[in-house]
């Protein structure tokens, strides 16, 4: 996600110190101090769930821990500062017992509130305390889980301080090296290219390192680390004067992967990050590695959104969405071609999947526009933008009073694409972006346009769906102990019949191929044999007319079939495709898909508008030198508001992060109802078609499919 970066450097600590703590809310809880800065944490139970989840200002995304006493997370607020309020909004998962502490250097710190009787929930607590970190220190879990924070809010009010550190990426386009590189298309220059949709990623060995050289010596007080899934566990970002003899500045054995903003300070001409563990079987991957110069040694770091006329303006928090569903206008839409229906409305309507993007006949020029009018005069704090390919490098947000005389609040000339959370300070009754370069040769197209803040008159958008609980509880399942020959219960499950898609070569009977076969399995066979032109037959059968759901642990236990030509798979459908959402707009997540030309690996893989089919987001999962189909393994997906993490017998290999998706590939769309597919293909545009090799008939058998929520 793009966004500009701001590290306060305070010119001398100060002593944290607690006063008394009161037992009722206080009046003024000050300012929000907390969104948005850096947080780190003892440990975290997944990449999905970072520190960073708990400030970010969403009550969808959330940090945990592992289940283990005791832990924390704590905030660097950038400055010494006076805290006066502490806001917890717990998930399922609480600390019973916990302490709120100070610090002015995060290492030595004084309780400012401490209880032993919590009980979970949202909890607003009066404070009295000064300094520059915040932390929650659980010392007793109320559950078998770990501890999880929707959100920590600190409040109160800063101190100044040195803003010392440039928010200018000195690596940008500088020249860069590395240990290796796993393939031509992962270069080393792809992580200081400020391409979020390019990458750097190394070979699968420890140790591992990606240096940039910056021209000339300069102090360097801050680095920040887009990590693609595979990350570092283990590392340390080192300076030089000559690129040979390293300094640490840095250094940890628990990264959490992600974003990753990391204050430090030293002097060099070279920057390296030197991975000495990776947390996953793959090599390293970096999709951008920034470098800030300046300062005089303090580390103090914050983050904000975009420049106002060279301004930085914090996050505020109590933003309200202004902007679902009002009225929207622009220079031009398409309606043609691959944009039928574009109109302006769309980037209002909170569907990621529907677009507003100017005309394919009079818009592709400079400038374009798309604005709203929010009703009434309205506060303007944070404006977010979720763009299509075809964005715009520079742009201004705008405000007005009568939708005609506008006032820029925002201006940038370096506009990156994909997300953007933009900070902004402005009133008007009307918002608009003006941009005036776009990236291509395209028009302008913005998924989604959000405006926040106060006033107004806000229409709220649709209810979000509630994540899993903690522990989470099976909530449907078959287990597939039939009579041998009987088909799949119809109260479970609809059998889909016909030719299948993408180059398939079978035909989908009604329930002749998908019966059990007495010992607990489900048997969808794919057979040699001429029915309605086709000269394969297979079984297909999905839960749509039965059970749909969003979010769980979804699991199955399967023994695919093999040889040439076969592609069995489990995977789910957005349950709008049933209602006249097109695919891939509806979303697709497929579990487990095998190819029997490669028998050693499954694959599991999103797909959604902004990246589909071939170009989805996934990952394999390899056993090397093995045959998937030779037993039974159990393939699964943990989903939530805010990730996806895929297994195979208990392995995680592959997590989709939402907020990482939407920064580098496009949209999520998958907040919304799925059904279950079972299906055994026969040829096809990726597996191809059997040949001389190909042994029929070929069975996938299902021990059972459950889901847990």
């Amino acid at each position: 996600m793009p966004r500009s970066l701001v590290f306060a450097f305070v010119a001398a600590a100060l002593a944290a110190f607690a006063l008394a703590v009161t037992q009722s809310q206080a009046k003024a809880a000050g300012s929000l101090l907390s969104q948005g800065k850096t947080a780190t944490a003892s440990s975290t139970e997944n990449a999905g769930t970072p520190a960073s989840s708990a400030v970010d200002g969403n009550t969808g995304t959330r940090w945990s821990s592992a289940a283990a006493d005791p832990q924390w997370l704590q905030v660097d607020l950038g400055a010494t500062s006076d805290v006066t309020q502490v806001t917890l909004n717990w998930e399922t998962a609480y600390a019973k017992a916990y302490q709120i502490q100070v610090s002015a250097n995060g290492t030595s710190w004084t309780n400012v509130y401490s209880t032993t009787t919590a009980t979970g929930g949202n909890e607003t607590l009066s404070v009295n305390g000064s300094g520059r970190y915040v932390r929650i220190y659980t010392t007793q879990r109320a559950t078998q889980w770990g501890v999880s924070l929707w959100e920590f809010q600190v409040y109160g009010s800063t101190g100044t301080g040195n803003a010392a550190c440039s928010t200018t990426n000195a690596a940008l386009n500088k020249t860069a090296t590395a240990s290796s590189t796993e393939n031509a298309g992962t270069p080393a220059s792809s992580a200081v290219d400020g391409n979020n949709g390019t990458r750097w990623s190394s070979a699968a060995a420890d140790p591992q390192w990606l240096q940039v050289d910056l021209g000339s010596s300069q102090n360097i007080c801050g680095v920040q680390l887009s990590w693609e899934t595979a990350y570092a566990k283990a590392y340390q970002i080192q300076v030089s004067d000559n690129g040979t003899s390293w300094t640490n500045a840095y250094s940890t054995t628990t990264g959490p992967g992600a974003t990753e903003l990391i204050t430090l300070t030293g002097t060099g001409r070279y920057v390296r990050m030197y991975g000495t563990q990776r947390a996953t079987q793959y090599g390293y991957s970096l999709w951008e590695f920034q470098v800030f110069t300046g300062g005089s040694g303090s580390t103090t770091g914050t983050t904000t959104g975009g420049t106002t006329g060279g301004t930085t303006t914090p996050p505020t928090g109590g933003e309200t969405l202004l902007s679902y569903n009002k009225p929207a206008t622009s220079s031009t839409y398409q309606n043609a071609n691959s944009c039928v229906g574009c109109t302006p409305s769309k980037a209002f309507d909170e569907d990621p999947a529907t677009r507003w993007a100017t005309s394919d006949v009079n818009g592709w020029v400079d400038p374009g526009w798309i604005a709203v009018d929010l009703g009434a005069t309205a506060h303007i704090t944070k404006v977010v933008l979720q763009w299509d390919p075809a964005y715009a490098t520079a742009y201004q947000i705008q405000t007005s009073a009568d939708g005609t005389n506008w006032t820029s609040i925002y201006s940038t000339t370096t506009g990156k694409g994909f997300k953007e959370t933009l900070t902004v300070d402005g009133n008007g009754r009307y918002v608009r972006m003006y941009g005036t370069a776009r990236s291509n040769g395209y028009g302008y197209s913005l998924w989604t346009f959000d405006v926040y803040g106060t006033g107004g008159n806000p229409t709220a958008p649709p209810a979000t769906p509630p994540n899993p609980g903690n522990p989470e509880h099976l909530v449907w399942s078959d287990e597939f102990n039939g009579a041998a020959g009987t088909k799949p219960d119809t109260g479970k499950w609809t059998q889909d019949i016909g030719g299948g898609q993408n180059g398939e070569l079978e035909y989908y009977t009604n329930g002749d191929n998908t019966t059990m076969d007495g010992n607990g399995n489900l048997v969808i066979e794919a057979r040699k044999e001429n029915v309605e032109g086709h000269q394969y037959t297979s079984g297909r059968i999905n839960t749509s007319d039965h059970f749909n759901f969003t979010y769980g642990h979804v699991e199955a236990r399967i023994k695919v079939s093999g040889t040439q030509g076969l592609w069995p798979a489990f995977w789910m459908l957005g349950s709008n495709f049933k209602t006249g959402t097109p695919w891939p707009n509806s979303g697709e997540i497929d579990i487990m898909e095998h190819v029997g030309k490669v028998p050693d690996s499954v694959y599991s893989t999103l797909h959604a508008p902004a990246y589909n089919g071939g170009n989805g987001y996934g990952s394999p999962y390899t056993l090397a030198g093995s045959d998937f189909a030779n037993d039974f393994h159990t393939y699964a997906v943990d989903w939530d508001s805010s990730h996806m993490t895929f297994s195979v017998d208990g392995h995680a290999f592959f997590t989709a992060d939402k907020a990482t998706v939407e920064s580098t590939r496009g949209p999520w769309v998958y907040d919304h109802p799925f059904y279950i597919i079972l299906n055994n293909a026969v040829g096809g545009d990726w597996p191809g078609a059997p040949d001389a090799s190909t042994v029929f008939p070929q069975r996938m058998l299902v021990d059972y499919v459950r889901v847990s929520q």
